[in-house]
């Protein structure tokens, strides 16, 4: 008779983002044999392989990449012939984040640390309904909220100083992949104005198709191409200020950065494993 293997592996999944990496530290030494991962869609910005790499340096352990399986995005989407992931839709976290993952746990037993808030009651979901995989919230369970990660990031040095929020935030209210369809206008405005050659990117895998009259694009009702006219950049400029003017009275004298962080903790929509 074999013998029964018990053993159990303690698996944290960075997205990237501002509450995994705060967990990811909250949790350095308290779990020794902690696995850190993260899915990698071949997709996503540079800042966030750069955030990646500073928390492995701070971890001192590596970050595993994990990727799907011979398949990238470029392929799927021919699959689907130009049929682009939506929030109805996600096959992309499903075959480039949640498969992977997945694949990377196999059957054993596996204790998966997930970066939820305690303010984020409403996001308590997980990404895998594996029945080897056992969920846990750290700052669920210890009363851990927003003021809490931001400071655990800004109290957090690496060659005097501090690990602080990935530098997209600076534009941009969540981690992800460039062209994520979660992303608001505004935040396509920002990616238009960082990356412009991103941004041309996401706007070549948009297309109309003749026969239908369908159209595929990552914005609902408005094309990227339309989105860019100087005239619409403006505007969408505008409302945003006007919808975050609340926002800075709440969060006054803060930099522009945790404006858009407080905007993704506005938003109880995304992909948990992308976002968190």
């Amino acid at each position: 008779m074999s013998e029964q293997r018990t053993q159990c592996r303690h698996i944290l999944a960075l997205s990237g983002g501002k509450d995994s990496a705060a967990l990811a530290i909250y949790m350095k030494g308290r779990v020794p044999e902690m696995e850190y991962v993260f899915c990698d869609t071949g997709k996503e910005l540079d800042e966030t392989y750069e955030y990646l790499d500073l928390l492995e340096v701070y971890l001192e352990r590596r970050v595993v990449r994990l990727k799907g399986e011979g398949l990238g995005f470029d392929d799927l989407l021919e699959i689907r012939r130009g049929f682009l992931p939506s929030p109805q839709m996600r096959w992309c976290t499903e075959y480039l984040k949640i498969k992977p993952y997945e694949r990377y746990i196999g059957d054993d037993h596996v204790i998966s640390y997930v970066g939820i808030r305690a303010d984020e009651g409403h996001r308590k979901r997980y990404i895998s309904t594996k029945p080897n995989i056992t969920a846990r919230y750290p700052f669920v369970e210890d009363g851990i909220r927003r003021n809490d990660v931001i400071e655990i990031l800004n109290a957090t040095y690496i060659g005097g100083r501090p690990i602080g929020l990935p530098t997209y935030y600076e534009w941009r209210s969540r981690s992800g992949c460039y062209f994520c369809f979660y992303q608001q206008r505004r935040e396509w405005v920002g990616l238009l104005e960082t990356h412009p050659d991103l941004f041309q990117k996401a706007m070549d895998y948009e297309r109309d198709d003749e026969l239908t009259g369908e159209r595929y694009t990552w914005v609902q009702g408005e094309s990227l191409a339309e989105l860019a006219r100087p005239e619409r950049v403006a505007q969408i400029k505008r409302d945003f200020e006007v919808r975050t003017a609340k926002k800075m009275v709440q969060i006054a004298d803060r930099p522009l950065s945790n404006v858009f962080a407080a905007e993704a903790d506005d938003d109880p929509s995304g992909c948990t494993i992308c976002h968190l």
